[in-house]
């Protein structure tokens, strides 16, 4: 069964930046776990050495709903 956690907010590029660098934080530490913040809720989880990383950029263009830019960055391994 697959559980999910979802958030969405707006925020700073300084906020976003502070949050980046609090899960890259989680990365680097030498722990066997890593704690991923999402709205309110923090969920642990089990990363091995060996990370898939996907990165997806769009950019789209519209004359009636005007420009806009997406990043998707997927994490994902068997833990």
């Amino acid at each position: 069964m697959a559980e999910r956690t979802h958030s969405s907010e707006t925020m700073t590029r300084s906020e976003l930046a502070t949050y980046l660098s609090a899960l890259a934080a989680e990365f680097e530490a030498d722990d066997d776990e890593i704690a991923v913040e999402v709205g309110n809720k923090s969920v642990t989880l089990h990363p091995p050495e060996n990370v898939e990383c996907d990165v997806e950029v769009v950019e789209r263009s519209s004359v009636l709903r005007g420009s806009r830019e997406t990043v998707d960055i997927e994490l994902s391994w068997k833990p």
